[in-house]
């Protein structure tokens, strides 16, 4: 009887330095690899892409962001960090051209009595459109630490930082030859004078300058946001040095109306996006 008196409190004695273990324990750190997979509710900017006649339901989804982690104990059960990485997705399709006789009215767009003068383009050069989604995050973390064996730890905190959502869209027609990437667009330079050739309608009722034909034509829509997201980790320490870090969270940012970039000048009448969705990370860490 006394065995077994002994044997059940040096049990609860070990269990109890398990769960209870000394503060010093904390101090220290880890960096590491970091992917981070985010169930977006939606692509930004994806339904404008219909125009374009683009799948968005092709977007990688989760969406991965690749990045790097860093952490370290500050005081108590108080740990802060970092967090920096970026992905990206694309999409991309050659539709049929069509070619009509836009000369009813001019608009480019296929009118009803325009429809007959349709007919399909069998050249060489048909047209492909190319949608490039990038997603860049850099922000610090702030956490609680709550351990649970000496080697487990669960832990409650948030990243707060910027981010940023690029939106790239290509037409191309054609293969691009390295001379004609740096080709002048709207006519020929001649010293700091640019020489730009009009038709003889335009000649004299020129109003604005037209570029001239181009293999391709590429959009850059961006914009910059405050990005916060909660999450619950865990974190083993299976080795002295070497340890694993799992995260789950939701992210949640917005981008405020008039904030969207074209090609760095701001879209006045642009909408209000949330980048918002599940997030879960995946750290393997080298530390303590």
């Amino acid at each position: 009887m006394k065995k077994i008196i002994t044997l059940l409190i040096l049990t609860i004695y070990n269990l109890y330095g398990q769960f209870n273990y000394p503060a010093e324990d904390f101090l220290g750190g880890g960096i590491g690899y970091s992917p981070m997979y985010i169930n977006l509710n939606s692509i930004p900017g994806a339904s404008s892409l219909d125009n374009f006649g683009l799948d968005t339901t092709k977007f990688d989804m989760p969406f991965v962001i690749h990045g790097g982690e860093g952490f370290a104990h500050i005081t108590g059960r108080w740990r802060l960090g970092g967090y920096a990485g970026m992905g990206s997705s694309t999409i991309s399709s050659v539709p049929v051209a069509m070619i009509y006789n836009d000369g009813v009215d001019g608009n480019n767009k296929l009118d009803p009595l325009e429809e007959s003068t349709a007919y399909e383009y069998e050249g060489f050069y048909s047209m492909s459109i190319r949608a490039k989604f990038s997603f860049m995050l850099g922000a610090a973390s702030v956490e609680y630490v709550m351990p649970i064996l000496q080697d487990l730890e669960l832990s409650t905190g948030a990243l707060l930082g910027l981010g940023r959502i690029n939106m790239g869209i290509e037409q191309k027609s054609g293969s691009s030859t390295w001379e004609n990437v740096f080709s002048n667009a709207y006519g020929e330079m001649r010293g700091d004078t640019l020489y730009f050739g009009a038709t003889e309608d335009e000649y004299n009722n020129l109003e604005t300058f037209k570029p001239l034909e181009i293999p391709s034509f590429l959009r850059d829509v961006s914009a910059s946001f405050f990005n916060f997201q909660p999450y619950l980790a865990i974190k083993w320490q299976f080795l002295e040095r070497l340890g694993l870090r799992i995260s789950l969270g939701f992210n949640k940012g917005t981008i405020n109306a008039g904030n969207w970039k074209l090609n760095g000048r701001y879209i006045e009448d642009s909408p209000t996006t949330s980048v918002s969705g599940v997030s879960f990370r995946t750290m393997l860490y080298l530390g303590l």
